[in-house]
């Protein structure tokens, strides 16, 4: 018994093992056999049966026609073919056959018969010892209401009908193994060009899992080709579709860790300068400890001002850090305002920090209400504000404009300053980014401000753009209005 397990599972594991083509191939051939036996069965059956009523028939008319006859002249009967004839006499419940009937050597299954059918016609299949089976017919010639009488009786063999019937059954079952044997390889042949379109899709995965994927995200291999039918066009269609979207994956991936890299070391170095400065003066101010308050005051104030600027740096790199990973703390909590209100502040707040720029305010009289955090939105306008006065030369005008167009809130920040290459705008919200040759700068940067009017606009549903040219650089926030 454990022998025969080991066997079954060594074939089920052969069976897993194979080519789909081929499992599907021989379940094919498996199926076809249950239907070849089913319907040959029911063939053979078919035929038997036909067979059998036909030889009730020939036994039938043979004794109708001589029935009339014999109940005239008390003739012997007449024999057919190689059947067994007799008339037999019943008397008593007991059939004895009359002289000149054709029997065999043991007349006893043939006598019950006839003793049976003193009532009536019969049909009856009997086994006669040493000559196999026969198909025998009984029919009264004359009988009383006693039960006495004469009955005729035909006995045919069946060995001719069963032989037709193995016949049959042999010729259908070399048809059925023929068939199927052609049915199988046909169609492990079709099926192996049917399944073609699959073998190419594993050969493409298999050239994907051959290039390195550390080095570049592109993969320039798709599953091409066609036929296969719907299913497979489908599958062709879904799996290209999973290749574009594990390329943008990996490329986007490899974006923001070359993004996270120049971060980090852009983020070091803007913290290493204020740090470098800061020891610098706490060194002078120690070498300094007694000499005049004036030169220790100074000092002081180097390193107070060095620590608030790198302060404004560390508050941004939080607030990014906020916004790149919102779900563990919200980056805004917007409310209820007006945009009108934030716009004039931050309009007083930079004429009274940047006097040497001209401002000029452009803003509506009715209300812009939005559904936003008005310290971010205010923080938004003031990095703009600031980027415009910082790059720029003194003098230069300023503008701050509000509108509504097209169902959002726009805010506009317009200088006139010398603009911004074509090549820098591309970078230009790009995060430590800063424009040194193309724009005059009155005082440093670290390179986060506009990174921050970005991140905080998309934060709230909008979009930042820039348009720049030589005497003209507009920078245009567009925030959704509620509905």
């Amino acid at each position: 018994m454990n022998r025969v397990g080991r066997w079954a599972r060594r074939w089920y594991r052969a069976w897993r093992a194979s080519r789909l083509g081929t499992r599907l191939a021989f379940g094919l051939g498996a199926l076809s056999l249950v239907v070849f036996a089913i319907v040959g069965a029911l063939t053979v059956e078919l035929m038997h049966d036909y067979l059998n009523r036909r030889l009730d028939e020939q036994l039938k008319t043979s004794q109708v026609a001589q029935v009339p006859h014999l109940r005239e002249s008390k003739d012997n009967p007449e024999v057919v073919y190689s059947w067994y004839s007799a008339v037999f006499d019943v008397r008593a419940g007991h059939a004895v056959p009359q002289p000149g009937s054709t029997l065999p050597n043991d007349v006893r299954p043939l006598a019950q018969v006839a003793e049976e059918a003193t009532s009536g016609d019969l049909f009856r299949t009997i086994a006669l010892p040493g000559q196999g089976s026969y198909r025998v017919r009984a029919c009264p010639v004359e009988t009383s209401q006693n039960g006495t009488g004469t009955v005729l009786l035909s006995a045919a063999p069946q060995a001719d009908l069963d032989n037709t019937v193995q016949q049959l059954m042999l010729i259908e079952v070399l048809a059925f193994l023929i068939a199927l044997a052609i049915l199988v390889v046909a169609g492990r042949v079709v099926l192996r060009r049917g399944l073609r379109p699959l073998s190419d899709m594993a050969g493409t995965a298999h050239d994907i899992a051959s290039h390195d994927l550390t080095a570049t995200a592109d993969l320039p291999v798709r599953a091409s080709g066609t036929g296969g039918g719907a299913e497979v066009e489908e599958l062709r269609t879904a799996f290209n579709l999973m290749l574009s979207h594990i390329e943008s994956s990996l490329a986007a991936r490899t974006e923001a860790n070359d993004r996270l890299r120049r971060f980090v070391a852009d983020a070091s170095h803007e913290l290493r300068t204020p740090l470098t400065s800061i020891r610098g003066y706490a060194d002078l101010f120690r070498y300094a400890a007694a000499n005049e308050p004036e030169e220790r005051e100074a000092h002081l104030e180097k390193i107070r001002a060095e620590t608030a600027r790198m302060s404004v740096l560390v508050d941004d790199l939080l607030l990014l850090a906020r916004l790149d990973a919102r779900d563990v703390e919200p980056p805004v909590r917007p409310q209820r305002m007006d945009l009108t209100e934030i716009a004039a502040a931050a309009a007083d707040a930079f004429r009274a920090g940047r006097p040497g720029h001209p401002l000029t305010v452009s803003i509506p009289e009715e209300p812009v209400l939005l559904h936003a955090d008005p310290a971010r939105l205010r923080q938004v306008l003031d990095n703009l504000l600031a980027n415009a006065a910082v790059h720029t030369a003194e003098g230069t005008p300023v503008e701050l404009a509000v509108s509504v167009a097209d169902g959002m809130a726009v805010a506009t920040v317009t200088d006139a300053g010398p603009g911004i290459s074509a090549a820098d705008q591309q970078r230009i919200f790009d995060r430590f980014y800063r424009v040194d040759n193309s724009r005059t700068r009155a005082a440093g940067g670290t390179g986060l401000g506009l990174s921050v009017v970005h991140s905080l606009v998309v934060e709230h549903g909008g979009t930042v753009s820039l348009e720049s040219r030589p005497g003209r650089t507009v920078f245009t926030v567009r925030l959704p209005l509620p509905s």
